[in-house]
Parts: structure tokens; C-alpha cells; sequence
């Protein structure tokens, strides 16, 4: 069972468009999904919403601490509501899957990611489920390495024009795993998911 879903991201206009915010972009169509508006909620630092998805009652986070802290407001939800972490669907970016490709997985480890990072160290377990949403690393990270300058702007830079013509197909596939996990569950949804991914036109 899902409870609460997470998108993960940075605050503000200047981000709203980057690699690094495509979590609170899966989390706005959610929130479109069961039509409830976004509320800004100070207990819970971030934007919250609910409402009945897939025959489900589901909460709806975006948390407005920026990335690194995130599990602040994770915590904050999920001990208001006494969601346990096992309930608990976290949607973010990942570096070491290609654009196109997202994986669902029932626990693992932050894998450098530092919104993960804060959300394993507040809710004290990495025994919840997570989509990762692959945003690549890039012709440039793959020619220069993988330099701290070099990563976080690629994080937190625009899609490249290859990518925007693809972002929505991406999105859709995100939208559609979430769902599939809520309705049947997170390992019937990986066996019929993580195989598949948005294949750049040629």
C-alpha cells in the first residue's frame, strides 16, 4: 500500500524547469490527477495535497526546504499522518540512469543523491519505495568526468532540446508507475515497468 507520494526538487522559478526538479514535475500531474489544489503547509514544509487515486486515499508531497533537506519535511508528513516509511513513494532524479529511463525499487541506498540522503537520515531506514527518473549524465559529464562543478550544473540545468521533445512521454511513464504502484503494488508494478523506457527519436 502507498500512502504518500514525494517529488523531489528545489523551490522557485529559476528551477522549475531543471533535470534536478523532474520529481515535483510527476508530483504536479498527480496533483492534477485527483484535482486537489497544492497548500502550502507550514508544519509539514512543504506544498501537500490529497485525495482518492486508484481507489485509494493518497497524500501528495513537494517538499519546500530544497533539495539537500528534504527528509525535514518527508518527516514532518509522515509522523503528522503516522505514514510509515514502507508507505511511503519517493519520485526523484537519477544521474546514472540515461534520460528515458525510470526504475522502481522497494528500498536501496541514496546513490549520491542528496535529497535521498536527507530523507534516509531523517526517517532512519532505507526500507521505502523510490522511482528514479533518469536524467543522464550528459555529452558533457560523459567527455569531462564527473566534477562537482560540472555535475550540479548539469542537475540544475534545462532539459536539452532532445530531451523537451521526449520530457512528456517521460512523464507520462512516470505517472503511469505511480499509479500501477498504488493500484497493484510495487514488485507486480517493477516486473511490468522497469523494462521499459522513452527511446530519443531517430
Amino acid at each position: 500500500m502507498i500512502a504518500l507520494v514525494v517529488g523531489l526538487g528545489n523551490p522557485g522559478g529559476e528551477y522549475e524547469r531543471t533535470r534536478h526538479n523532474v520529481g515535483f514535475m510527476v508530483a504536479d500531474r498527480l496533483c492534477q490527477r485527483v484535482s486537489s489544489p497544492w497548500r502550502l503547509e507550514k508544519k509539514f514544509q512543504g506544498w501537500a495535497a490529497e485525495g482518492i487515486l486508484a481507489g485509494q486515499r493518497l497524500r501528495i508531497l513537494k517538499p519546500n526546504t530544497y533539495m539537500n533537506a528534504s527528509g525535514m519535511a518527508v518527516r514532518s508528513l509522515c509522523d503528522w499522518y503516522r505514514v510509515p516509511p514502507d508507505q511511503t513513494l519517493v519520485l526523484y532524479d537519477d544521474l546514472d540512469l540515461p534520460f528515458g529511463r525510470l526504475r522502481l525499487r522497494l528500498s536501496g541506498s541514496a546513490g549520491g543523491h542528496n535529497g535521498m540522503k536527507s530523507i534516509i537520515s531523517h526517517l532512519g531506514t532505507q526500507n521505502f519505495p523510490r522511482l528514479r527518473v533518469g536524467i543522464g549524465r550528459g555529452t558533457f559529464l560523459r567527455s569531462t568526468g564527473d566534477g562537482r562543478d560540472a555535475v550540479v550544473g548539469h542537475v540544475l540545468g534545462g532539459f536539452a532540446p532532445e530531451e523537451q521533445k521526449l520530457l512528456s512521454e517521460v512523464l507520462d511513464l512516470a505517472e503511469e508507475m505511480v499509479l500501477g504502484a498504488i493500484a497493484q503494488g510495487i514488485e507486480k508494478t517493477m516486473s511490468l515497468y522497469n523494462n521499459r523506457e522513452v527511446n530519443p527519436r531517430t
